[in-house]
């Protein structure tokens, strides 16, 4: 194969074919499922789940991997391509069921956050992302890992799978350790997009206590904070890392 994987774009392409079992198990793929793929790459993942599911959009940003994705998929009538940036596009439209990808490095914490909200009709994602990005999708308040995303992944989801995956079965071979993470669908928090604006403000200054976070984003003053963390039961100095999922969605609440 004379494409080359670009750094720029994340790319590493799955080249070990043992893993699609894995993945399969993990996506609990039925042959009804109409599947989301973001980043086919040179289509090996692509191709399996063609030939095990009703339908797979995918969507890929480098055209130069067209040719090559278009010569594996030939034979395959279930699958369109779509060309361009996943986080701009109208994936919502396609309707998938299922995100299953070995999502390129750069956009996979953003693309999983976006779709929380964004691809209302996905009730099962299967990942493939780094391990430092896996890690952090379901930590625990308190850790170096907690953050933004692992709040709204906590909140909108339940993890029913997880596995980690060698560095072997990708060209080149990245530098990083990467997991497949598979969660399930739980109801959205009402008001989600507040919740949403909340937990990303109360994380954008780690360093800083969250009624100062708050307010350097322009979410809310400092003193409307601290009167809305001691609704909470919270003092003043306390940090985002320290609430649990569920804090964050009563602090929504208070500051509304």
């Amino acid at each position: 194969m004379s494409v080359r994987p670009k750094k720029k774009l994340g790319q590493h392409f799955l080249a070990d074919e043992n893993i699609l079992g894995v993945i399969g198990r993990l996506a609990e793929l039925d042959a009804a499922d109409r599947v989301l793929e973001i980043g086919p790459g040179l289509g090996v993942l692509t191709a399996y789940l063609a030939d095990r599911v009703a339908h797979v959009d995918a969507v890929e940003l480098d055209r130069s991997l067209e040719a090559p994705l278009r010569e594996r998929l030939a034979p395959r009538t279930n699958v369109d391509l779509h060309f361009g940036d996943a986080l701009a596009l109208d994936l919502a439209a396609l309707a998938p069921g299922k995100l299953v990808s070995n999502l390129p490095y750069n956009v996979a914490t953003p693309v999983i956050a976006e779709s929380l909200d964004g691809l209302p009709t996905v009730e099962l994602w299967c990942v493939m992302v780094q391990r430092e990005v896996a890690d952090r999708l379901f930590a625990s308040p308190s850790t170096k890992a907690y953050g933004a995303v692992s709040v709204l992944v906590r909140l909108a989801t339940e993890k029913t799978g997880f596995h980690p995956v060698s560095r072997e079965v990708f060209r080149p071979r990245p530098n990083v350790d990467s997991a497949l993470v598979a969660f399930r669908r739980g109801d959205l928090p009402d008001h989600y997009r507040e919740v949403k604006r909340v937990v990303e403000a109360s994380f954008a200054h780690r360093r800083k206590t969250l009624p100062n976070s708050l307010q350097l984003a322009g979410v809310a003053t400092r003193a409307h904070a601290e009167e809305a963390l001691s609704e909470l039961g919270r003092p003043p100095s306390a940090r985002a890392e320290e609430l649990e999922p569920a804090e964050f969605v009563a602090l929504a609440e208070a500051l509304r």
